[in-house]
């Protein structure tokens, strides 16, 4: 289904967009990948090989997100999977953190589809994130937790907007990805063995996991306006 269709992954460079992008290099998908760390993607180059497209991109930047889309033309699916999360008690969080939050997650998103969508082949689809703290209140995550409804909204409106063009929502619990690595590896890890035991599946999520249900929606015509939870059980909990 994905054989020698243009994919553009922005967030391709780390974490669940590279092992996207590595997923859909394997079933001949020619992928462009962008993120703001040069240094970020001249590593993913290497790892993805010469199927590989890479452009620099900051997507709070709405007139640089419409160049982008300009230089890139025709293409045929769409995946946002870049965002900065961050997170703290409500009252405590200054407003600044979560406005900075909002241009990261929700309008970096916003942009892509907006100028994005121009580009895309009928067949083709939109794939946003959300997050599992939309769907299950956590303290500390009012913010982050608002910006992921926000953009499940958002993408499940737009499969009504742009159809025939399919938009879908991802929305991963806890993944184990360099998101996290401005924890100590030691806290990493006690986290991720507390929250493991609570879980059904008694692990915390891998890249792999959230990209395997990325290249699902995009390979399967009939699914569209949905959110696919990829949690481990984490909303049962």
């Amino acid at each position: 289904m994905l054989h020698d269709q243009r994919v553009v992954i922005i967030g391709g460079s780390s974490g669940i967009g590279l092992e996207t992008a590595k997923q859909a290099i394997k079933l001949g998908s020619d992928v462009i990948i962008a993120s703001r760390s040069e240094q970020k993607l001249e590593k993913a180059k290497e790892a993805l090989g010469f199927k590989t497209t890479t452009y620099q991109l900051d997507t709070t930047n709405e007139s640089q997100v419409r160049s982008f889309f300009d230089k890139v033309g025709p293409y045929d699916h769409l995946v946002v999977s870049a965002a900065e999360t961050s997170g703290g008690p409500f009252l405590q969080t200054e407003t600044a953190q979560v406005r900075k939050l909002f241009e990261n997650k929700f309008w970096g998103q916003y942009y892509a589809a907006k100028y994005g969508a121009a580009q895309i082949s009928p067949n083709g689809s939109i794939t946003l994130f959300s997050g599992v703290v939309a769907y299950k209140a956590m303290m500390g995550s009012s913010a982050l937790g608002a910006v992921n409804a926000a953009v499940s909204n958002l993408g499940q409106t737009l499969a009504l907007e742009l159809a025939p063009i399919r938009v879908n929502i991802v929305s991963p619990g806890i993944i184990d990805t360099p998101s996290r690595s401005k924890m100590s590896a030691e806290a990493r890890n006690q986290f991720y063995e507390a929250l493991a035991g609570k879980l059904p599946v008694k692990r915390v999520g891998k890249a792999e996991d959230v990209a395997q249900s990325v290249l699902y929606l995009l390979q399967n015509q009939f699914v569209t306006g949905t959110v696919l939870h990829v949690e481990g059980g984490h909303l049962l909990i």
